[in-house]
């Protein structure tokens, strides 16, 4: 199975603000976690080849997600592979998209080659709590 989960929202930002956001570990940190949990564990090298780590925490421990960049384009798309325990520790990847519209822009993340159904259910709980925390963080005059 090589299913796909693709999430999006607008949000009242610039593209620019918004892409720097997800390569900028100490941004990822505040909004890349899952509802109730603390703050995550993040570092990036930020570049085309460059490795990422991001560790979560929540009440039942905490969980690495890693990859690779394989473009920066920006402020227009991001794209990184991605790797967990939920993807059994292989290679899945992550395309992010910021698109201006008006004076906001709309982020969409599609996430491909995921290996099962339940690797789809738990990213698409996983991706949207992290997109509505994203669009939380970022809109409007918020900080992060």
């Amino acid at each position: 199975m090589t299913a796909v989960v693709t999430v999006s929202r607008r949000i009242a930002a610039s593209a620019e603000r918004l892409f720097d956001a997800w390569l900028d570990p100490k941004s990822l940190a505040v909004w890349m976690r899952r509802d109730g949990s603390a703050p995550s564990g993040a570092v990036a090298d930020r570049r085309v080849g460059g490795a990422f780590a991001i560790t979560m925490h929540d009440p039942n421990g905490s969980f690495v997600h890693a990859g690779n960049y394989t473009v920066i384009d920006r402020p227009h798309t991001l794209e990184f592979t991605w790797r967990s325990a939920a993807t059994h520790q292989t290679d899945s990847v992550v395309r992010v998209t910021f698109t201006p519209d008006g004076d906001a822009t709309v982020v969409e993340v599609r996430h491909e080659l995921l290996p099962d159904a339940e690797a789809v259910q738990r990213h698409t709980e996983g991706w949207t709590e992290i997109i509505d925390r994203f669009a939380a963080t970022f809109a409007e005059n918020g900080e992060a």
